[in-house]
């Protein structure tokens, strides 16, 4: 394996969350030599990857994570087979809300539009199908077969092993310090200085900082989620077992997992969050803690009665949101040879191996799979996205 500092590198990417990890695979399958540079030693907590379990759905408003979903989940399944490692569960997986919400509708037409078999339930199918929840008289639900839970620690090793196997050189334990555009890009970290032809940037949380630097600033908020789990009141009875769902309220942005990372305990939280530097991630973190259980506790009672209505366990995650909650995927509009990930606004992991097709087809200046248009930074231009070279 070719050591940091030795050589010109074809890539350098920065963050070894699930964004850069996938994108650093796809890079290094297309031939090209790649180093994957992470500031704190892994595994870590201190990002937006970590953790047990993510949903993987392709109930979306928008046709085109739909599709990134369906396109995300063979990669998944090329993964799970090159590793030997099973990462993915199956689950149903349902949206529920007011018949005249759009979003319900939306979903509805987009699983038709990608071939995923769904069904419209009126309030009384809801109540036969879920007799231990209670939902309001004039709720309806859409489900979604082939849905279900992705091992979110264990696909991030997944794939950074597999950039390994795969002529890839990972660092962790390295910040990047200081970042010198031009057509070889110079990047400082706290143990070297590396040249790279181009350059990846899916830093999460951190990328306003890394970008302020390059003279670019975006509208990305960062945000501290506070990530709860319930308790059941009879075990079992909310599980994958006794076939419960992965579910999103599209009413409140609640959206829960059936039990399943810790024994009789389910997933609920709030899919919005706090605003959080993620250096001083927990500055005010009680009051926004106190808010959330509230919230929550509000929710549990009024939908879960077969849950305790006191979260047992609350762990904290961090977003990285933009102002229309769509991702950022492009170049950086002064220098082409830096292409920039962020933003992926709490919905990305399920779809990570897309987004390093995309990055990686951004980066070598190959065609998109998809069309880039909904990711492109100039849809900021008349707001907060500002090129300050």
């Amino acid at each position: 394996m070719t050591e940091p500092g030795t050589c010109m590198w074809d890539c350098v990417v920065v963050g070894a969350g699930v964004m850069g990890s996938a994108t650093s695979l796809q890079l290094v399958q297309n031939g090209a030599r790649t180093l994957l540079l992470e500031q704190f030693c892994l595994p870590h907590s201190r990002g937006s990857s970590w953790g047990q379990t993510r949903a993987t759905r392709k109930s979306y408003k928008q046709e085109h994570y739909a599709r990134m979903a369906a396109g995300s989940n063979r990669l998944w399944r090329q993964v799970e087979m090159e590793t030997g490692t099973k990462l993915t569960v199956d689950a149903r997986h349902f949206a529920w809300g007011r018949p005249e919400n759009p979003i319900l509708q939306d979903i509805q037409e987009n699983l038709q539009k990608v071939g995923v078999h769904s069904k419209l339930l009126t309030n009384q199918e809801l109540q036969r199908e879920f007799p231990m929840l209670r939902f309001p008289g004039d709720y309806v639900g859409v489900s979604e077969e082939g849905a279900g839970l992705i091992k979110a620690d264990q696909a991030v090793r997944a794939l950074q092993d597999l950039f390994v196997q795969k002529g890839g050189c990972l660092r962790d334990g390295e910040a990047v310090t200081g970042i010198t555009p031009g057509p070889t890009v110079t990047v400082v970290t706290s143990e070297r200085t590396i040249q790279t032809r181009r350059l990846v940037l899916t830093c999460g949380p951190w990328t306003s900082k890394l970008l302020d630097g390059l003279g670019l600033e975006l509208p990305l908020e960062t945000l501290r989620i506070n990530v709860c789990y319930w308790k059941e009141r009879e075990p079992s009875s909310h599980s994958l077992q006794s076939n419960f769902p992965v579910f999103k309220d599209e009413e409140t942005g609640v959206y829960g997992m059936p039990c399943f990372e810790y024994p009789d305990m389910m997933k609920i939280t709030r899919h919005t969050g706090h605003a959080a530097d993620p250096d001083n991630r927990d500055a005010n973190m009680q009051a926004d803690l106190t808010f959330d259980l509230r919230f929550l506790s509000d929710f549990v009672r009024k939908f879960f009665p077969g849950l305790y209505d006191k979260p047992s366990i609350v762990e904290t995650c961090m977003y990285t949101n933009t102002p229309d909650g769509e991702y950022i995927l492009d170049r950086h509009p002064g220098h082409r040879n830096i292409v920039i990930g962020a933003g992926f606004s709490g919905h990305g992991f399920k779809l990570a191996p897309m987004v390093g097709k995309l990055l990686c087809e951004l980066t070598l200046d190959k065609p998109p799979s998809l069309d880039m248009a909904p990711f492109r930074l100039d849809r900021f231009t008349s707001r907060k996205a500002v090129s300050k070279l």
